[in-house]
């Protein structure tokens, strides 16, 4: 996690739990000329236009307090969407039983993509049933080689 990164979570995160709101993740990105500082909210039955408007105002108001920042840049605040990511260990707990994505750092079994139902997660790591062609197969995955994971959208 970089310095930005860090500062602005620990002054975001109190103003989000007064607010009854998670912060999902951060990210201080350069686009072009332009660097934006993005930060993903929800709640358990997601967040509006009006709950992202309102901590963009105040962390906002935070960040010109502090200026930890050196040079423009552009706040975003946001819901995590449909594909949310899943980055903490009560993220894939709360997950249980949904549609994830889930990237490895090194193949297991020959693979490093593999897309399923989360059906456990014991901190030590992530069980997957995935489909291989007609058959549904069991995939255990050390969390400490969980590279990045999402939830997944199916449609049908």
């Amino acid at each position: 996690m970089s310095k930005v990164t860090e500062v602005v979570e620990n002054l975001a995160v109190p103003i989000l739990n007064e607010l009854g709101l998670e912060l999902v993740d951060i990210e201080y990105v350069k686009e072009g000329r332009d660097w934006f500082l993005r930060l993903f909210i929800d709640k358990e039955n997601g967040v509006d236009i009006e709950e992202c408007g309102i901590v963009s105002e105040r962390v906002s108001e935070k960040l010109d307090e502090l200026d930890p920042i050196p040079h423009n840049y552009f706040l975003e605040v946001s819901s995590p969407g449909a594909e949310r990511p899943l980055k903490k260990e009560k993220d894939f707990t709360a997950s249980i039983g949904k549609n994830v994505f889930v990237k490895t750092y090194e193949p297991i079994e020959n693979e490093k993509t593999f897309e399923g139902i989360l059906l456990e997660f014991d901190g030590e790591s992530v069980k997957l049933e995935i489909k291989v062609k007609t058959r549904k197969k069991i995939v255990e995955i050390p969390f400490d080689k969980v590279a990045s994971a999402r939830l997944a959208v199916t449609f049908g």
